[in-house]
């Protein structure tokens, strides 16, 4: 069976809830997924990372760029990144911040240029922008092209969770991820 994985850190839990309706935009396309929270650096994350045929990217975005956490998983993936051990696996990436900007495009940059250095194959999002799909969804409101982006107010997360749009919309980019990804295995 098609195995995805994300892999993600959420510091107040927003992305979090992104990274479990992802998983279930994967499951919907027919792959098996689970979540990993790479603030937990430990053999097991690495031993289903190596496995997976995709790996979906997730984190905050902070000050412009992944959160701390985020970017000590990417630092300690050196030793994956001289083997090239997840070359050609598939790739996406996602993003939450505070404001509809946020300057989340410099993270979601971040996390394609990380899956080219390991070699991957990135994933768009694939959805059109809301405002020129008149869609009536909201899916993809923020205009990203390069992955999924997602706004969040502050405060808990269990009173600010990104919208039912957005949450909608991390679905579908997560199904879009699986399809992909299915094709892909499938043609090997």
């Amino acid at each position: 069976m098609t195995h995805i994985c994300i892999a993600y850190h959420s510091g107040f839990g927003h992305t979090e809830v992104l990274a479990k309706k992802v998983a279930e935009g994967v499951r919907n396309s027919g792959c098996t997924a689970d979540i990993h929270n790479v603030a937990e650096l430990n053999d097991a994350l690495w031993e289903h990372l190596h496995k997976a045929d995709g790996i979906i990217f997730g984190s905050p975005t902070y000050m412009g760029t992944v959160s701390a956490p985020f970017k000590a998983f990417m630092d300690a993936s050196s030793k994956l990144w001289f083997g090239q051990v997840w070359k050609d696996k598939f790739a996406a990436g996602f993003t939450n911040s505070g404001s509809a900007s946020g300057d989340k495009l410099g993270t979601l940059q971040t996390l394609a240029t990380f899956a080219a250095q390991h070699s991957m194959i990135w994933v768009s999002q694939g959805i059109w922008p809301s405002s020129f799909s008149g869609d009536g969804q909201g899916l993809n409101r923020l205009g990203s092209w390069v992955g999924l982006m997602a706004q969040s107010d502050n405060g808990p997360a269990s009173e600010t969770n990104p919208n039912a749009e957005d949450q909608a919309y991390a679905a579908a980019f997560g199904e879009r991820m699986g399809k992909a990804t299915l094709r892909w295995v499938k043609g090997k």
